[in-house]
């Protein structure tokens, strides 16, 4: 459905290196690195992730609604990635667990950037 999503955010470097934390357990990797963009994709794909300094030059914000769904093969990978997250200096925003009132095995967890953009990390499947 979609083409790619862009985050933005105001010190690419201090990005890259929380994104290269947080995928990895969901297999996502640094697919393109500029100056002013990083790109992520599984590998052998293409990015489609990518943490970008605006392209207008003012300071990326967060927008007040706006989460990124990240899909994980199972719960221990919503587990490894919210941890890899923290550890990079990601603050939490809702440990993981179960979110019956979306679906009864939606496992999610969830993340915010060094910037502040809200990540969820989720699970559809039956443990």
């Amino acid at each position: 459905m979609f083409s790619h999503i862009t985050i933005g955010t105001n010190d690419v470097e201090k990005a890259k290196r929380f994104y290269d934390a947080a995928l990895a357990p969901l297999g996502l990797t640094a697919l393109a690195a500029y100056p002013e963009a990083v790109g992520y994709g599984a590998t052998g794909g293409r990015p489609q992730l990518w943490v970008v300094r605006p392209l207008d030059k003012k300071a990326a914000s967060v927008g007040n609604g706006i989460t990124v769904g990240l899909d994980a093969a199972d719960r221990k990978k919503v587990d490894a990635a919210h941890a890899a997250a923290r550890a990079a200096g990601g603050q939490d925003e809702g440990a993981p667990g179960i979110r019956a009132h979306y679906h009864p095995n939606y496992y999610g967890a969830y993340v915010r950037d060094p910037d502040g953009n809200k990540l969820c990390i989720v699970c559809h499947k039956p443990a």
